[in-house]
């Protein structure tokens, strides 16, 4: 099937009915490869066992920051490209992106509280990343407060585009200013600062979680479109009987 032709969403549907089962299935066959390396993983000579919280939120806070990359494209096809798919696609992403973003905040600040002895700290990293998690909660709060879906979605996709300033923020603020968090150690030049028993686990588990938001993403693009058939369909439904 041709990419162009998912921009019809019944076309869409079919794809996701498609892809859906098998994507799930590698989603947990991920998981389970990921966890097991996790569980044998050694603990770290400093961190101890506290070291393995970093398979949930090193990929927790990739997810954060990906899922508000997908609804900056989603908003450019809403703004730029009219995409009727556009929307959908930046409403599906915007609740997982949130809970993802959650997630990052809760295990930093368990992670944070035998390392630098209290769960919070005004830290640049930790409050952009707050910051992110409250553009996520204001985002989903529009879209359900702004009654026309046209108009919800163009004021949502430039809220979306004027929030993806705080992107690279959060990834570099750990460069640009004196921080509790380490610097880059996955992604840098030179090569990752990880030891490979505990970087491959690592790599694994970020890919298993990029599979589970694909595969969120895509049943709860399924579901919206649904929805908004619905709404339609009660719409048309109404006005015959007006």
């Amino acid at each position: 099937m041709p990419l162009i032709d998912l921009a019809n969403p019944s076309r869409f549907l079919v794809f996701t009915d498609r892809v859906l089962p098998w994507l799930a299935g590698v989603t947990v066959l991920v998981f389970a490869i990921g966890i097991g390396q996790a569980y044998v993983a050694p603990d770290d000579y400093q961190q101890g066992a506290t070291v393995k919280i970093m398979f949930i939120h090193v990929p927790a806070a990739w997810l954060g920051m990906f899922a508000w990359g997908v609804m900056s494209l989603a908003a450019l096809g809403t703004l730029v490209w009219r995409h009727p798919l556009a929307d959908v696609a930046a409403k599906a992403a915007a609740p997982i992106g949130a809970a993802f973003t959650l997630m990052c905040l809760i295990t930093g600040s368990l992670w944070g509280r035998p390392m630098w002895g209290t769960y919070w700290v005004w830290d640049a990293r930790l409050t952009s990343v707050l910051v992110l998690f409250l553009m996520y909660l204001g985002v989903i709060a529009l879209w359900r407060t702004v009654e026309d879906p046209a108009r919800a979605a163009r004021v949502a996709a430039v809220l979306t585009l004027v929030g993806a300033i705080n992107i690279p923020i959060i990834k570099f603020s750990v460069d640009w200013w004196n921080t509790l968090h380490q610097p880059a150690s996955v992604l840098r030049l030179g090569g990752s600062a990880i030891h490979p028993t505990i970087l491959v686990p690592l790599l694994v588990m970020i890919a298993a979680f990029t599979l589970l938001f694909l595969t969120l993403h895509l049943a709860a693009m399924r579901n919206e479109i649904m929805r908004r058939r619905v709404r339609t369909m009660l719409m048309l439904q109404a006005d015959a009987r007006a």
